[in-house]
């Protein structure tokens, strides 16, 4: 990667330049540099799909936001950079409240964990959540937006720090996957029954044995793979204990559901400032050290999200 100056980008009709203050990183970030993502853009490209900032012009079509307005949105990559184009429909006017750095850390991550668990798993109060990788930014809004629903919640983390920062996050029970023992926790937890719901961002021996902690009709819900391997359920395991694995590709559904977008943020709002949800920025690096701060996120050592800051 390199930090490189090129042409302020101007709007279509339909898109917002916004002046960024702050932007989220991702763990897709890193995969699409390595392009190893399913979305693959053309080299070069700039990385980074969260921003907030203050809209700096619109296109002639925009009537929502204006110039001067404090906004968060999501780019189209771009977002590593002092100014971004989003679609005018994916640009959302700042909560109140927020900072810069919390409004970027918002968007991508509470999308998808309110799409995977009202949407996806339908969870309902009282149900049993577990989250892995709770301590990252996915895990992170999973924790608070399932508290927020009435679930009881499980997490799983790789250090005493991040099971500390899952508690802090809401969590009733914080678990080391680093302990093969964690599947029987789960299931002495929850009186033997296991989980109604898995929300799995990792993937690999942790999806696998999840399967093995499941109530009776419980979903898994497939987030990512970042543990790098891409797992197999046996079929007969999925039938006799009448589970369901269930796909959660949000860009994907808003891409076909664009109106999902504001009846999310909505709610989101909603929660945020019911003090049911609240992105927690781990670590802010400059817009030079944008490397560094993936560097860190790809070796698990950012708490919630990581963000780099402008100027």
């Amino acid at each position: 990667m390199t930090l490189d100056d090129i042409p302020v980008p101007e709007p279509g009709p339909a898109e917002v330049r916004i002046r960024n203050h702050a932007a989220a990183l991702n763990f897709f970030d890193i995969l699409q540099i390595q392009g190893k993502y399913q979305i693959r853009p053309p080299f070069p490209f700039t990385p980074g799909a969260e921003v907030s900032g203050i809209v700096d012009a619109v296109g002639a079509e925009v009537k929502h936001v204006f110039p001067g307005d404090p906004v968060t949105a999501m780019t189209h990559n771009g977002a590593f950079a002092e100014y971004s184009l989003a679609a005018a429909d994916r640009t959302f006017h700042m909560i109140a409240g927020m900072d810069f750095p919390e409004a970027a850390a918002m968007p991508v991550v509470y999308h998808t964990s309110y799409f995977a668990l009202h949407r996806r798993a339908g969870l309902a109060h009282r149900e049993w959540l577990l989250v892995h990788a709770g301590a990252s930014g996915v895990g992170m809004s999973a924790i608070q937006i399932g508290k927020a629903y009435g679930a009881q919640v499980i997490a799983t983390a790789g250090s005493q720090a991040k099971l500390d920062f899952c508690l802090a996050q809401g969590a009733d029970y914080a678990l080391p996957y680093t302990d093969p023992g964690w599947v029987e926790r789960v299931k002495e937890i929850t009186g033997g029954r296991g989980v109604d719901v898995v929300y799995d961002p990792v993937g690999g021996e942790v999806f696998d044995l999840s399967t093995r902690c499941m109530a009776g009709e419980g979903r898994m819900l497939v987030i990512g793979f970042a543990s790098g391997r891409i797992p197999n359920v046996p079929a007969n395991r999925i039938l006799l204990k009448d589970i369901s694995i269930v796909g959660v590709h949000w860009g994907q559904y808003v891409a076909q559901h664009p109106e999902f977008l504001s009846h999310t943020h909505e709610v989101l709002t909603a929660m945020y400032l019911g003090g049911q949800i609240h992105p927690v920025v781990g670590k802010a690096f400059r817009l030079e050290d944008a490397p560094a701060g993936l560097r860190e996120l790809a070796e698990r050592k950012i708490l919630g999200k990581a963000v780099v800051v402008m100027g």
